[in-house]
């Protein structure tokens, strides 16, 4: 039974995420797989693994999926009528014997929040993870400790275990995460999850047969700024408003031009 948009934003705003959200059907995910895959032979499995970010400037496929009529119709749920998208990013972890790995080691996500990287004020960030393969334990499945949004930010610092594929390879020290109340998000490809900036998340290492492909993007209300940083300098190149319209203009508009807004 679908949930209403009420029941959806009631739930991500108490729990701080969301999880089996359908939103490719199978002529729409065959044809990402297909495109995706495409890049995988044209630039290889190390590269596509991770540095494939912000491709939806690029390639109209992608910038369909994040602008997909039932990503938009959750994202204006939970954030509002005017949303941005901020960032996009596909995280591939691929069977270990498939790609090479430094100290020959598996990738891994450490606990950490999203925020910690971004830094606003003004309204949330939530990030998406759209899945073009199928997700569970077995291949490293995205965990979220419910309602650990609601903690604030926590300390970072520098992961002590290698392989973490935080491009700042900060975790969040064991002792200040409930790990015991973590759960699992496994996905059907073609589904979605969400979690909120300041929830509390990590992946485990891919140790199956299989890939887990999955395309992440983060979106915000119109009304979110990014805080300075001397620390972090932060640039936001590829900022796209995607529903409604934009009266603060914190963000410039990079919309490329095969890009029409329908929502």
């Amino acid at each position: 039974m679908k949930i209403s948009s009420e029941q959806m934003k009631s739930h991500y705003d108490t729990q701080g995420f969301l999880t089996e959200i359908s939103v490719l059907d199978t002529e729409e995910l065959e044809e990402a797989k297909r495109a995706f895959e495409k890049l995988e032979e044209e630039l290889g499995k190390e590269y596509t693994q991770y540095n494939l970010h912000n491709s939806h400037l690029e390639h109209e496929w992608v910038m369909n999926l994040a602008a997909h009529p039932r990503v938009l119709e959750t994202m204006t749920a939970i954030l509002g009528p005017n949303v941005i998208l901020l960032d996009s990013r596909f995280i591939c972890k691929y069977p270990f014997s498939e790609v090479p790995h430094t100290d020959n080691v598996a990738p891994y996500v450490a606990w950490h929040q999203d925020i910690k990287y971004w830094g606003f004020e003004g309204g949330p960030v939530a990030s998406v993870w759209l899945a073009l393969d199928e997700v569970n334990t077995e291949n490293g499945v995205l965990q979220v400790i419910p309602e650990s949004h609601k903690q604030g930010i926590l300390e970072h610092h520098t992961a002590i275990i290698p392989g973490n594929m935080l491009t700042a390879n900060q975790e969040i020290p064991r002792h200040l995460v409930e790990a015991e109340k973590a759960v699992e998000c496994p996905l059907k490809a073609g589904q979605m999850s969400i979690h909120d900036g300041l929830t509390v998340h990590a992946s485990e290492p891919n140790m199956s047969d299989r890939r887990r492909c999955g395309f992440v993007i983060r979106y915000v209300p119109t009304t979110a700024y990014p805080i300075e940083d001397p620390e972090r300098p932060r640039t936001f190149p590829a900022t796209v408003l995607v529903a409604g319209t934009d009266e603060f203009q914190y963000f410039a508009d990079h919309a490329p031009s095969f890009f029409t807004k329908m929502f």
